[in-house]
C-alpha cells in the first residue's frame, strides 16, 4: 500500500453565493438571525462535504462563521474578533488607511499604518494603480479601539462554529479529530488601537486570557485549534523604519509568550500554529526571512507548524529545515499551493514541493497544505482547483515514497 501524505488547508474557503447574499440581507435588516443561521448551517454542511469529496484529510467549516457583514468577503480572519471581544468601541476608521503615521524608534517598536508599510512605500505607484492587481476590490471597513478591559464574549458564536462543524463532520463520515477551527492569535488581536492598557505586556496578557476561552472551547470539543498568527512574521514589514533583527525578535518574543499563555492547559496535540507574511497580493520584498524567526515559532506549544512555502518569495526556504531541528513528535504543515497567484499549480510541482520537505524531516512529519486561506483571494473555481491539485500532488508524492 502506498504511503499517504495527509492534506489540509489554512482555513478560509470561498463562501457560497447564498451565504454572501444572506449576509448582505442580514446587514440590511432584510432577514433575521434565524433565517441567516439556516443558510449558514447549509453552507457549512456543503463546504465540509466538498472538502471531503476533493480528498482533503483535515477539514474545517471554511471560516463561514467568521463572515463579516456585507456582500464582500474581505478581512474576516481578523474582523470576526470584533464581535467576540468585550472592551472594544467600534469606529468608522479604516484601519489600513489611517493617515496617522507612527514611526518606531530603536528599541521601541510600534506598528505603523498600511500606507507607511515598507513594501508599500517601495512600490507606492504600483499599490496606487488600480490595474496593478494589488489590493483590487478591497472594501473599506470600520475598526474598533480598545477602550476597556478585554473580555471574551464570543461563547455563543464559537459554540455555533463548533456545533455546525461537528454536525457536518458526522454527515461526511469524519471524526472530530479530522476537523479544525482557526482562531486569532493574541498578538493579532492586539493590533487594534489601544486606549486602555499601559503597555504591550499588559495588552498581550489580556488578549491571551480572552482568546484562551475560544481555544479551550474548540479543543474541548475534540477539534484542533489553529492559531492564526501572521503578527509573528508580517509585523516586520509594518515597522518603519526597518528595525534590527534583534529588536524585532524581542518584539515577537512577547507575542510568542502570549500565545503560550493562551494555550495553558490545552493539549499540544490539538494545536497547530499558522505563520504567514500577509495575504495581500504585493511584491513582499520586505518580508523577514523565515530563518531569522523559525526558532521562536517552534517555541510555541503546538503539535504542527503551518507556514508559506509555495509563493515566489518563500519557496526556497524549505532548505532551512536541513539545519533547523524539528522537535520530536512535531509536524510541519508547509504550503505547497499558493493563494497569491491565479495559476493552478501542477500536481507534479506540488509533489516535488512535498518531496523537498519529506526528504528532510521524514514522510510522517509532513502535512501538505496551502500558503494561506483561499477564500476572498482567488476565484472560487480557482480555489477548488488548487485544492484538487494539492490532493493529487500529495498522492503522487506518497506513491513515490514506496516506488
Amino acid at each position: 500500500m502506498a504511503h499517504r501524505i495527509p492534506t489540509t488547508h489554512v482555513g478560509s474557503l470561498p463562501r457560497t453565493d447564498e451565504l454572501l447574499a444572506a449576509n448582505d440581507r442580514r446587514a440590511r435588516g432584510a432577514i433575521g438571525d434565524e433565517e441567516f443561521a439556516a443558510v449558514l448551517a447549509d453552507g457549512v454542511r456543503r463546504v465540509v462535504a466538498r472538502q471531503r469529496e476533493t480528498g482533503l484529510d483535515i477539514v474545517n467549516e471554511g471560516e463561514y462563521g467568521h463572515i463579516t457583514s456585507g456582500p464582500v468577503d474581505y478581512g474576516a480572519w481578523w474582523n470576526y474578533s470584533f464581535s467576540r471581544l468585550g472592551g472594544l468601541t467600534m469606529t468608522d476608521e479604516d484601519r489600513w488607511a489611517n493617515p496617522d503615521i507612527v514611526r518606531s524608534t530603536p528599541g521601541r517598536l510600534r506598528l505603523t499604518s498600511f500606507p507607511d508599510r515598507r513594501d508599500r512605500a517601495a512600490f507606492r505607484a504600483a499599490y496606487e494603480d488600480p490595474d496593478s492587481g494589488i489590493l483590487t476590490g478591497r472594501a473599506a471597513v470600520g475598526n474598533p479601539r480598545i477602550t476597556g478591559p478585554l473580555t471574551y464574549i464570543g461563547a455563543g458564536a464559537v459554540g455555533a462554529d463548533i456545533r455546525l462543524l461537528l454536525e457536518a463532520l458526522a454527515d461526511a463520515g469524519l471524526a472530530p479529530s479530522d476537523g479544525f477551527i482557526a482562531a486569532l492569535s493574541p498578538g493579532s488581536a492586539a493590533r487594534m488601537r489601544n486606549e486602555y492598557y499601559d503597555d504591550d505586556v499588559d495588552l498581550l496578557a489580556a488578549c491571551a486570557d480572552a482568546m484562551h476561552e475560544e481555544y479551550r472551547a474548540i479543543t474541548d470539543a475534540g477539534l484542533t485549534v489553529q492559531i492564526d498568527a501572521p503578527d509573528i512574521a508580517e509585523s516586520w514589514d509594518q515597522i518603519n523604519p526597518e528595525p534590527t533583527v534583534s529588536d524585532y525578535r524581542d518584539f515577537i518574543a512577547l507575542r510568542i509568550d502570549a500565545v503560550n499563555r493562551a494555550l495553558e492547559g490545552i493539549p499540544e496535540e490539538q494545536v497547530r500554529l499558522h505563520v504567514c507574511w500577509g495575504s495581500w497580493h504585493g511584491p513582499h520584498t520586505t518580508d523577514i526571512p523565515f530563518a531569522d524567526i523559525v526558532d521562536l515559532v517552534l517555541s510555541v506549544r503546538a503539535h504542527g507548524y503551518s507556514f508559506e512555502a509555495a509563493n515566489a518569495r518563500h519557496e526556497h526556504e524549505w532548505r532551512l529545515w536541513q539545519r533547523v531541528g524539528l522537535p520530536e513528535d512535531k509536524v510541519i504543515i508547509p504550503g505547497v499551493v499558493s493563494h497569491s497567484t491565479n495559476v493552478v499549480e501542477h500536481p507534479e510541482l506540488v509533489a516535488e514541493r512535498i518531496a523537498n520537505f519529506v526528504q528532510v524531516v521524514g514522510p510522517d512529519r509532513v502535512i501538505a497544505s496551502t500558503d494561506c486561506g483561499l477564500g476572498g483571494r482567488v476565484h472560487p473555481l480557482i480555489a477548488w482547483a488548487k485544492l484538487a491539485s494539492l490532493v493529487e500532488g500529495a498522492r503522487l508524492a506518497g506513491d513515490r515514497l514506496d516506488a
